[in-house]
């Protein structure tokens, strides 16, 4: 028996650099791609749909085909189930913590496994570093240098050869508690 899941897609880059998502179009065409009940959170690439299937691989290519198709430009999409990324949250060093006021906590999610025995990778300033590591997320500290922070995110990609995006922690806490949402 098959039973459906709520599915969280995080899509890296939109909004920003001229890579324009209007929301309402990226419901639009979550429903064409056949994903049920699609709904989105905040402009920065946040969707949540529901499906039937497990073949997440399968799902990742479908939605990013159909988002480049729609769009004009590739989306990288990550995606995890709402127990997935309950359980993330969970494991985080973050929980229960308020950073200090030149500090921002993340959660990088990646579209593969995080090896256990690897190195945390953390940026030659000193500006953030990997904390820890759940499945496919990375749990990073943010340190402000001038009021600015440092997207961890491709050194990540690089360090560890997959695809990656960053939430702040506590958006991410919002974005799960939208995702539960009937």
């Amino acid at each position: 028996m098959r039973t459906e899941q709520t599915h969280i897609a995080f899509l890296r880059a939109v909004n920003v650099g001229g890579r324009k998502v209007e929301m309402a179009r990226l419901r639009e065409v979550l429903t064409g791609l056949g994903l049920g009940s699609p709904r989105t959170y905040i402009a920065s690439g946040n969707a949540f749909f529901t499906t039937e299937g497990t073949d997440r691989a399968g799902f990742v290519e479908h939605i990013e085909t159909g988002l480049a198709d729609a769009f004009g430009f590739p989306i990288p999409t990550i995606l995890r189930t709402v127990p997935e990324l309950r359980a993330e949250l969970t494991a985080s060093p973050f929980a229960g913590r308020q950073p200090a006021a030149d500090e921002r906590f993340s959660m990088v999610f990646t579209s593969g496994p995080l090896p256990a025995d690897a190195p945390a990778p953390r940026s030659p300033k000193g500006d953030w570093e990997v904390l820890g590591a759940s499945g496919g997320t990375a749990y990073v500290r943010w340190q402000l240098r001038n009021g600015r922070s440092v997207n961890p995110a491709p050194m990540i990609e690089k360090a560890y050869g997959v695809q990656a995006t960053a939430r702040f922690f506590h958006t991410t806490e919002k974005i799960l508690a939208a995702a539960e949402k009937a």
